[in-house]
Order: structure tokens, then sequence, then C-alpha cells
């Protein structure tokens, strides 16, 4: 499967991935929202997970990343981590015994046994893409860098599914704080992008693109037009 931008979006559009809501609510990050992202639903159905991890694995071979072991962001990224290592495992010339790790982490460390077991089921090792679902602040991203490389481990890249745009407390976007830590961060999808099109299908109260355009002036890496003139 070749990578192709278009078709994925139209994957995300087609699945609810993005969409609004009448009333504001308040995000993680604890900024007040009109829209939301969410693959929740692609998370829980194994057809849609698998559709999306072949548009992931397509995604890494694009950008000729050739990691050993994909690692999910607990817990809204640990399922795509587990299926696309499994499957990218299983399509390398090398696949055999004791080569590829299935790794998941702990949303929370275990309080006994052995430290290797304290964060994660199966410890990431050799080149590690580490992914997320949606990232916003990226303070969970952040997070679970900064542990992975607690435990020497190597990091090659950052994958988000979906970038929401959006500029830190500290005036930095997602792509900036990690190349601070000399991370490439990769979005598949960006909201920036995404909104417009998913707008014009839904076609909600003016009010709620009025807010959406406030909301990136405010808090978005650039402006976006969602209203036609």
């Amino acid at each position: 499967m070749k990578w192709e931008k278009e078709k994925f979006y139209d994957f995300i559009v087609e699945n609810n991935v993005i969409g609004f809501f009448d009333e504001p609510l308040e995000l993680k990050s604890g900024r007040i929202s009109y829209f939301y992202v969410n693959w929740r639903n692609i998370a829980e159905d194994v057809y849609l997970i698998d559709k999306l991890s072949d548009f992931l694995i397509s995604f890494v071979e694009k950008y000729s990343l050739k990691p050993d072991c994909f690692y999910g962001v607990p817990e809204g990224a640990t399922k795509i981590g587990i299926i696309t290592q499994y499957k990218w495992a299983k399509i390398q010339k090398n696949y055999n015994l004791g080569v590829y790790p299935l790794s998941m982490g702990r949303a929370k460390p275990k309080q006994h046994g052995d430290p290797k077991d304290r964060f994660f089921l199966g410890i990431p090792r050799g080149n590690v893409i580490i992914l997320e679902d949606v990232t916003t602040t990226g303070n969970s991203l952040i997070h679970t860098i900064d542990k992975l490389f607690d435990n020497d481990i190597k990091i090659i890249a950052a994958i988000g599914l979906t970038n929401r745009n959006e500029i830190r407390d500290d005036n930095k976007s997602v792509e900036e704080i990690l190349k601070d830590k000399d991370l490439k961060y990769y979005a598949m999808s960006d909201a920036i992008e995404i909104l417009p099109r998913v707008y014009e299908l839904l076609k909600p109260d003016e009010k709620i693109a009025r807010h959406i355009e406030d909301y990136f002036k405010k808090y978005g890496i650039k402006e976006i037009k969602i209203l036609k003139k």
C-alpha cells in the first residue's frame, strides 16, 4: 500500500474522527474547544484499526523510517502500537525469534516486581517509533518520551495520527518542543487542513466556525479560514 494523504483524510472524515460540539467542552489541556479529534471509534473496531495500521505502515515507508519497534503512548495509542508492530515485523525479511519486541506501556507504573516491568509489558528496544493518537500540547507524548529516555531507549521518530496544530502555553508547537529533544515529529493529518472540509460536509451553525477561527487565532500555529466570505 502506497501512502496517499487524501485517502487518509477521506478515512478520517468518513469515520467521524473529527467533528463539532454544539456547546464547547474543556479539553485535558484546559482549553475550551468547539471541535473534537477522537480516534476511539477506529480503535474499537478490528476492521478499521487494521486499515489504520496499513496507513501508518505506508506513512513510515514513505519517509524511509526503519523501526524495530512501534510503541504507543498509553493508553490512547496502545492498540495501534501493538497491531502495527505485529504487522510490521511480519513483513520484514529478518522476521524471526527474538528479533522484534512486542511492547506496551502501563498507564500507571506497577508498584512491585521486577523494575523492568514497572512501566512496560515488554520493553521497547532497537530503533523505536513512538505513536500518539492526538497531539494538542503534546504533554502526554513528552512525558512518555522522557520515560523512554530514562530507560535508555532509542527513539528515532514520533508520529501523531492527528495534530491539532496548537501552540503550547510556552509558545512552542509540538514540533518545536520535540526538536529541542533532537526528535523529529511527523503528523499523518493536520486539523487545520481537515476542519474546513468537515465543516463543509456537516454544515453546522456558523457560530461554531467563528469560534473555531477565533480559537486558532489564540492557540493555533496559524489562523484557519472556515467560512467563505
